[in-house]
């Protein structure tokens, strides 16, 4: 299969114009673009550009509110409270970081939820940008409205949602922004629909079929439809910070959990908690980046098993595909092409991406 390489200006101009094309205002549309074409630059093609026919199924069925705004539910000087109200994930989720920013800042340390807000997107962008202001940051997510993706620990059905973890820390002198971003089931839904537009496998045992069998043909989530379920990452220990996940965001937002109890209307609503901390307020920087710095050298000195594949920083994959794709395009497959391009015409865009061998 050939993948076609687009610019990311042309995809973020693309997915711009087919959201003002449904009613999205400009800038929201940009920011909401910006951090679609942002996770296919870093490698997170589940969380990428490929989303859009679906964000535009969510307008048609009021799943998310295009006019609306997050607003405060409590707050106190180290607590903030958000809810949501289904508007735009990014431009809510970089809001919400912004003030705990500030708040941590001010007094070392801070904690906050946003519920019922419609997809996050790539929960590491929020980590950058607490990093890039030289602080520390944990972030645990839950989903609502959705059917559950992922099965439980011998488990055969699906129950929980895939349930991102994120931790962050500033760069040093010598090392960039140690960045973990991870889903707590052993590959992302958007890994398994990439792979089926591509006509690839995925790791036997990363899904179950419909009928609860591990298998590594992910043909039954190849559009935005769930036929089978996919598997907890390192079987227990993913189920359990799946759980934890539900708890902290689900329970800490106000906003819930995913049991049935909670209505569904087949949208994507997120919740997440998340800490920020000053790392000055519990020491001496200095000494800690000097010790962060040991710390890496001795962890990436190990000698790798595959000499083509050294050991690497958290954040490095990411760091090394956005500059390789910044170079050479982003690449997307026929597929997720054609996808796009009938988005753009139920929203009545005037743009379309070119099928040629390289793209414009």
């Amino acid at each position: 299969m050939t993948l076609q390489r687009y610019p990311s200006d042309t995809l973020v101009e693309f997915s711009k114009k087919t959201l003002t094309g449904m009613g999205v205002s400009s800038k929201t549309a940009l920011d909401v673009s910006t951090h679609l074409v942002e996770a296919n630059l870093t490698g997170h093609d589940s969380h990428g550009v490929g989303l859009l026919p679906a964000y535009l199924d969510h307008i048609d069925g009021s799943q998310v509110d295009i006019a609306a705004h997050p607003r405060v539910i409590h707050e106190t000087s180290v607590l903030l409270q958000m809810s949501g109200e289904r508007a735009w994930g990014a431009p809510a989720g970089q809001d919400f970081v912004s003030r705990l920013i500030g708040k941590a800042s001010e007094t070392g340390l801070a904690a906050g939820t946003l519920g019922d807000v419609h997809h996050l997107g790539r929960i590491g962008a929020y980590a950058d940008t607490v990093s890039d202001a030289g602080l520390i940051s944990l972030h645990f997510v839950n989903v609502t409205d959705h059917a559950p993706l992922v099965a439980p620990f011998r488990g055969s059905d699906a129950r929980f949602g895939t349930n991102p973890i994120c931790i962050g820390f500033p760069p040093t002198p010598h090392r960039p922004a140690f960045l973990l971003d991870m889903a707590t089931s052993w590959i992302a839904l958007g890994k398994a629909r990439v792979a089926a537009n591509a006509g690839k496998r995925v790791p036997f045992g990363a899904i179950l079929d419909s009928d609860g069998r591990p298998t590594d043909d992910p043909s039954g989530m190849s559009g935005f439809e769930l036929n089978g379920a996919l598997a907890p990452l390192g079987r227990h220990k993913g189920y359990g910070l799946a759980f934890a996940c539900e708890f902290l965001a689900g329970l800490l937002s106000r906003s819930g959990t995913i049991q049935p109890d909670k209505a569904r209307q087949d949208g994507i609503l997120n919740s997440i908690f998340s800490i920020v901390l000053d790392p000055a307020a519990f020491g001496d920087v200095d000494w800690m980046q000097t010790e962060m710095d040991a710390m890496a050298a001795y962890a990436l000195a190990s000698p790798p098993m595959d000499w083509d594949s050294p050991v690497l920083y958290p954040g490095d994959p990411e760091r090394a595909l956005k500059g390789k794709r910044l170079r050479e395009g982003i690449p997307l497959d026929p597929a997720t092409v054609d996808q796009l391009n009938t988005a753009a015409g139920k929203a009545n865009s005037p743009v379309r991406l070119e099928t040629g061998p390289e793209g414009h």
